[in-house]
């Protein structure tokens, strides 16, 4: 997937995440940042990556998220591989 088009996924996955307001404070007492943080980075690949890692860190989060957008739950760790820092370790 292209950096491009992970970058337009993830910010719909921070739609998601700033719509639900329960998990949206979790959100952002665990990264510190305020609500005009979330406006100000909100086009940074390096905070949408941080949504995405933040996501992926609970599967009911994952499939909350995949279920509102429609998408499989794979998708979410596609996206994230493509955004900086998201590359699969190779283990061999």
């Amino acid at each position: 997937m292209k950096q491009e088009v992970a970058e337009t996924r993830a910010l719909q996955v921070l739609g998601w995440l700033a719509g639900d307001e329960d998990l949206l404070p979790v959100f952002m007492g665990a990264t510190g940042v305020s609500e005009a943080d979330l406006r100000a980075r909100a086009a940074e690949p390096e905070f949408l990556a941080s949504v995405l890692d933040f996501v992926l860190m609970d599967d009911q989060w994952v499939i909350s998220a995949v279920g509102a957008l429609g998408w499989p739950p794979q998708d979410v760790v596609t996206i994230r591989t493509a955004l900086p820092g998201g590359h699969l370790p190779n283990w061999t």
